[in-house]
């Protein structure tokens, strides 16, 4: 795995309330670092502002996570974001959520379909959008 093809990152404040019962970060706050990836490949490529002009947009259709590391409080996870794959109307990214010490503690996989929320169907990726979202 090379972690420079991850052109996207985002580090994020690890809390004291993402803690579980074990003192370590919750299994279910990983899945809402990973959201917060998407979420910054979504507004990266675009896809955020095209929703709020056309009601247009991705929308997800399945996520997964591996958990390799514990995190901890105190400290601070980064999320690295990636196309996989694209498709006719769907695309695939792969993240990874690293410590402070750059070791991967999880590693993600997310399902999105490009969708028009207007007609509830979804929709071929517009060549264009195509275009920006290769680029990460």
């Amino acid at each position: 795995m090379d972690i420079t093809e991850y052109k996207l990152s985002l580090d994020l404040r690890i809390d004291f309330s993402d803690l579980d019962m074990y003192r370590h970060v919750n299994n279910l706050t990983f899945i809402r670092f990973l959201q917060s990836g998407r979420v910054n490949f979504w507004e990266a490529a675009g896809l955020a502002k095209l929703f709020a002009e056309s009601n247009k947009g991705a929308i997800l259709v399945s996520t997964h996570c591996d958990f390799k590391k514990s995190l901890f409080y105190p400290g601070t996870a980064t999320v690295k974001t990636k196309l996989a794959y694209i498709k006719n109307s769907s695309f695939g990214l792969d993240q990874l959520i690293l410590n402070e010490k750059g070791e991967v503690c999880a590693e993600g996989r997310d399902i999105a379909v490009f969708f028009d929320f207007g007609i509830d169907k979804a929709l071929p990726i517009p060549p264009e959008l195509k275009e920006v979202m290769q680029q990460y």
